[in-house]
């Protein structure tokens, strides 16, 4: 599971919502085509280092991805000379992410507005 903030204990670690590590890959994924190991790296840089994603996570959410033809594989050689799995999102894929993010948008919309009674909506 993604790791919220290393600094943190075991036990105030927290898993993210149902969706939300799919979620990034496929945003990451339409910058551009990249592997594993980069996927870990810029969802790391991008949450300023508050998340980190294990192995364990990546590699089963990176599957279910491929299995539902949101992303597609090929195998490359690295500059190191090592064979890669490189990622790219399909239009299916990009289509999905939009889905996801509208409701995501709505979703975090109404956590704020329990969280802050008194904020006024603009929408």
């Amino acid at each position: 599971m993604p790791v919220v903030n290393k600094a943190m204990t075991e036990t105030n670690s927290r898993d993210l919502f149902p969706g939300a590590l799919e979620m990034m890959i496929l945003e990451s994924l339409r910058r551009e085509p990249a592997h594993g190991y980069t996927l870990v790296q810029h969802i790391q840089q991008r949450s300023n280092s508050l998340l980190q994603v294990e192995e364990g996570s990546l590699y089963p959410a990176l599957q279910r991805l491929l299995k539902a033809k949101l992303v597609k594989a090929e195998w490359e050689l690295s500059s190191t000379n090592r064979r890669v799995r490189t990622y790219q999102i399909t239009a299916a894929g990009l289509r999905r992410l939009e889905q996801q993010i509208s409701s995501f948008e709505r979703m975090f919309e109404g956590i704020s507005l329990v969280l802050n009674p008194g904020r006024a909506t603009t929408s």
